[in-house]
């Protein structure tokens, strides 16, 4: 089978940063399903594996972790899926990843994919829908049925792939004030088509500004972009008794001891981290997959592809790495067959 990948770790403008490889394809065992991959996005996770170190692959890294295609061969304890239904889903970082002609994948974090949307529209969706889902609703506990209405958000990384998933859910289901900050017009005209209320500059003074907008401070704040730059902000405009959750990890230190006074709390949301540890919940990814796709079909989610690059090889996802890596991409940048 066709797939991109590489052996050594290096800077992405180095020829044998991704390659174009043939691998053996694999069958699917237990609870996989083998999936026939018709498109995949990129993301930030994508080029942070990939990132320069000493280190030497023996056999064939293969990065990816969204895709939309169709299943090709189910596993003996396979029950939620049948030979040609179509998928999407974002795959387990500690297995092969989607930039393959076939990819193995646990049932458990699958779903359906959305009747409504192509194979490229969907495979924008399931990593950053799963990450903004997952710190909005599980680790702030904001209701997704709309208990919070009222209440106020401040995404940081408004117009990046998750803050574009994460405007919509705050907005439509959860009914909260959505504030998010994009620093490019073009950037901050694309938070707002996604039903953003405000727009704040997060190269500026970010609490300043929210007080500019007659907001002493907000209940939640998602950090999506630069935990380490974004934090000290985020703790000096969260509400007391408000929460934080940030999906980046940090270089040096937090300053937690700024939450003290306002007993505001910190969440790390990781979407692997199910996968990883196979946890007695992991079904809960397939569940939340099959209630995006639901909602997606019903008009109240819309796709956040940014721009399809081509089709799936070496070259192409090169570029993706590069633009994500230079803060380039607004939405998700896909890409479409082989």
């Amino acid at each position: 089978m066709k797939a991109v990948g590489l052996y050594r770790y290096l800077p992405i403008d180095a020829p044998e940063a991704l390659l174009d490889l043939d691998l053996p394809t694999p069958a699917p065992s237990g609870r996989d399903v083998l999936v026939k991959v018709e498109a995949v996005s990129v993301n930030p996770v994508d080029y942070k594996v990939r990132a320069p170190k000493d280190k030497v692959e023996t056999d064939a890294k293969v990065l990816g972790y969204d895709a939309a295609g169709t299943v090709a061969a189910v596993g003996p304890e396979v029950t939620l899926f049948k030979v040609g239904d179509p998928v999407f889903y974002a795959g387990d970082i500690t297995r092969s990843g989607s930039n393959s002609e076939f990819q193995l994948v646990d049932e458990r974090i699958v779903g359906h994919k959305p009747a409504s949307l192509d194979f490229a529209h969907a495979a924008a969706l399931p990593l950053t829908a799963i990450t903004a889902w997952e710190a909005l609703f599980e680790r702030l506990r904001v209701s997704p049925q709309g208990a919070d209405a009222g209440k106020r958000v401040l995404i940081i990384g408004g117009a990046g792939g998750v803050g574009s998933i994460g405007i919509q859910l705050a907005k439509q289901l959860a009914k909260l004030t959505v504030i998010a900050t994009a620093s490019r017009p073009e950037s901050a005209e694309w938070a707002r088509s996604l039903g953003a209320d405000h727009i704040v500059d997060h190269h500026g003074d970010m609490p300043a500004q929210i007080r500019a907008l007659g907001f002493q401070n907000v209940d939640y704040v998602l950090i999506f972009n630069d935990t380490d730059a974004n934090f000290p902000a985020a703790a000096e405009i969260v509400a007391p008794q408000g929460g934080i959750a940030t999906i980046v990890e940090n270089d040096k230190p937090i300053p937690v001891e700024l939450l003290k006074a306002k007993s505001a709390a910190l969440h790390w949301e990781f979407m692997f981290t199910r996968s990883m540890f196979g946890t007695p919940d992991m079904i809960e990814q397939h569940k939340l997959l099959t209630e995006v796709a639901r909602l997606v079909d019903a008009g109240t989610l819309r796709t956040t592809v940014g721009e399809v690059l081509g089709p799936i090889n070496a070259a192409n996802v090169r570029r993706a790495h590069k633009m994500l890596e230079e803060g380039r991409a607004i939405g998700k940048l896909v890409l479409s067959g082989f």
